[in-house]
């Protein structure tokens, strides 16, 4: 329950309307104001967006619905929301300049054929799990209610989820290039050689399930350890790493491109030449691991590990000698 005020015996009404006329049963809008109105008046310490949030989960009258709507409908609009300039910018040649493999342009028919696919995913694989999000939250402990962490808490946090998956997403995505995990599982993500927006989730359901653990499970992982999380960090937490996905899928490498600034970001320029390759730079957000484990891909790379191996094979005849 919200807030632990008595706020749900307030409203009277059922946040839904029966239009008997077309026989359907519409969401009564009316009664969400209502809802927003009285928990404004009895905690005028909220603000607007924590009030809103409160009113939402009044007006819903059962928290694993208003949970999982507000979930689903957060990832599509980001996921699609932040694939349309990307779906824009490939159609304009002025940006091709910047594009990774400049040959090599998704077609509309090609990025139509991929949301399809990834709209299939999302309503078959991520939306039960995702109706499942608010149980899982409550049975580890994550705070859903207000008012909201401060911003230097859920930053802090969010930093340490992107170390924990990237570290899920580098051992898992290296194991997905292994054979038979390749041919049946993960091939299906590398059909597109030059990647696109769009593409960041055009996968096997196996593979979205694997990987996506990574993104849901860190989370959890660190509530159940910490007890110090609220379910809008995760929010907030998800948004960028969809945001760090689509772009690193996009195929274009710009001047202004974060890795220009922070050396050890991935971004769009390591993760193309996955996909061009088919081997090398496994790691999601980050390039320490590949560094590490020497699984750099491209061209640079290949002259450093030549390099090494002259130095390495002077080094053997000296001592011979």
């Amino acid at each position: 329950m919200y807030l632990n005020l008595p706020l749900r015996a307030l409203l009277t009404s059922s946040p839904f309307a029966f239009r008997s006329n077309f026989t359907t049963i519409l969401p009564d809008v009316n009664a969400y104001w209502n809802a927003y109105e009285q928990i404004s008046e009895l905690n005028v310490h909220l603000n607007i967006f924590e009030r809103l949030w409160a009113a939402w989960y009044q007006y819903m009258e059962n928290d694993t619905l208003a949970t999982g709507i507000m979930s689903f409908v957060m990832h599509e609009l980001v996921y699609f929301g932040r694939s349309l300039p990307w779906i824009i910018i490939d159609a304009i040649p002025y940006f091709r300049r910047w594009k990774i493999q400049d040959t090599k342009i998704p077609t509309p028919a090609e990025q139509w054929r991929c949301t399809k696919m990834v709209l299939f995913s999302h309503f078959t694989v991520e939306l039960p799990q995702i109706w499942l999000f608010h149980p899982m939250c409550k049975y580890f402990g994550m705070d859903t209610g207000v008012p909201f962490p401060h911003w230097t808490k859920m930053a802090y946090q969010i930093a340490i989820f992107f170390i924990m998956e990237d570290t899920w997403h580098y051992w898992f995505h290296r194991a997905f290039h292994w054979g038979p995990l390749y041919k049946y599982v993960h091939k299906i993500h590398h059909t597109y050689s030059a990647p696109f927006g769009l593409a960041a989730e055009y996968a096997s359901p196996i593979e979205v399930m694997a990987l996506g653990l990574g993104t849901v499970g860190s989370p959890l992982l660190w509530c159940y350890f910490t007890q110090d999380l609220h379910i809008l960090t995760v929010y907030l937490w998800i948004v960028f790493r969809l945001f760090q996905a689509i772009d690193a899928h996009s195929g274009y490498e710009f001047p202004w491109s974060l890795h220009h600034f922070l050396p050890f970001w991935a971004g769009a320029e390591h993760h193309d030449v996955h996909h061009e390759k088919f081997v090398g730079n496994y790691a999601s957000s980050f390039r320490w691991w590949d560094y590490m484990l020497d699984t750099e891909a491209g061209p640079e790379a290949a002259k450093k590990r030549r390099e090494r191996k002259i130095a390495k094979d002077a080094a053997k005849a000296r001592k011979v000698q």
